[in-house]
């Protein structure tokens, strides 16, 4: 049974943010590969919710990185996947933010 996406506000800022940086620095075709990318994992992860990496056991979140620069944290919750960062790789680790 494929689970369903929730889109967390944190989540959605930061995506809107990524896209706009990628729109402007690096343009149309850049930009559309990366939400092709985003969307490809998103197609995945209902079918198989458990291929991120666990990372954080006690609150049951998980990480997969989309692109080199840019991991996705979610959270598996009954029926629904939520998402609830997008994480730009090139920060300080220790800024991690689920």
């Amino acid at each position: 049974m494929a689970l369903e996406i929730e889109w967390s506000r944190k989540a959605d800022k930061k995506i809107n943010k990524i896209l706009e940086y990628l729109q402007e620095k690096w343009g149309a075709n850049v930009t559309r590969t990366f939400v092709r990318k985003v969307y490809d994992f998103l197609d995945l992860v209902v079918e198989f919710p458990e291929m991120g990496t666990l990372e954080d056991k006690r609150k049951n979140i998980r990480g997969f990185t989309v692109v080199r620069q840019i991991n996705i944290f979610y959270r598996i919750k009954g029926t629904k996947i939520i998402l609830l960062n997008f994480f730009d790789n090139r920060q300080n680790p220790n800024r991690k933010r689920f």
